[in-house]
């Protein structure tokens, strides 16, 4: 299977997991490459903004953490997706993966040629070049770009994208049991490298989670929210349940 038809495959498993392919989506002006989301303030800015007003005036900290969850979850979803099924690591670097603004839900990406790059049939060196792509292209930048706009903590911002991580694993499992156990060995290792270390714990596998689940070390700050409660694998739901 080439890589179209890998992304076309794996964005059946839900929005996060959709990227574009579509050759014709090069005659929309719309369309700009991750890297300038990264380095020009002023689109980041506006969705950080957009967010805070979804969220009724959220705090400036809150409303960039939550636009950075989303957004991080978008870049690593679709190439987590299809290392995991299809064995392939798609090169959606920067420059070759296009966002364009939406304002009813995640922004859409879009790639016109996507392109394959080697990847070992064992799942440490697996974990190693997905992590490598994704976080010298897209999360650390995108890191550095929020933080450049909130004052916010860089721990956990990290500590999101290693949540978004943990997810992607349960919805592949969820889409294709027949994955789930190599998606739980693959992101198991990638929780172990570079800044996703010491993000979280992996616990006892509960449903539908597979092989374990993961609780992280930091909060995405969601809780601060009017009825925003906790998030399921959230260190403050550990804290909360040793005091009972």
């Amino acid at each position: 299977m080439d890589v179209r038809a890998a992304l076309a495959d794996v964005a059946g498993f839900g929005s996060f997991f959709e990227v574009i392919t579509h050759p014709a989506e090069r005659a929309d002006p719309t369309w700009r490459p991750m890297a300038d989301l990264y380095a020009d303030p002023e689109p980041l800015r506006a969705r950080i903004a957009h967010v805070r007003r979804m969220l009724d005036g959220a705090d400036d900290r809150i409303a960039a953490s939550i636009a950075f969850q989303g957004l991080a979850a978008r870049v690593l979803s679709a190439p987590l997706a299809v290392v995991v099924v299809h064995g392939v690591l798609p090169l959606l670097t920067a420059r070759s993966l296009h966002w364009r603004v939406s304002v009813t839900g995640p922004w859409p990406l879009w790639v016109a040629d996507p392109a394959a790059g080697p990847l070992p049939d064992e799942p440490a060196a697996t974990a190693e070049a997905f992590t490598a792509l994704v976080v010298e292209e897209h999360l650390a930048p995108l890191v550095a770009a929020v933080r450049a706009q909130v004052p916010i903590s860089e721990r956990l911002l990290w500590g999101n994208a290693a949540s978004s991580v943990a997810a992607g694993k349960r919805l592949i499992g969820s889409a294709r049991p027949g994955a789930a156990v190599r998606a739980a060995r693959i992101t198991d290792r990638v929780l172990q490298r570079g800044p996703f270390a010491g993000s979280g714990e992996r616990l006892p596998p509960s449903p539908p989670d597979v092989e374990w689940t993961f609780r992280r070390r930091s909060c995405c700050l969601y809780y601060r929210l009017p009825g925003g409660g906790i998030c399921g694998d959230c260190v403050l739901g550990a804290s909360r349940a040793a005091r009972r």
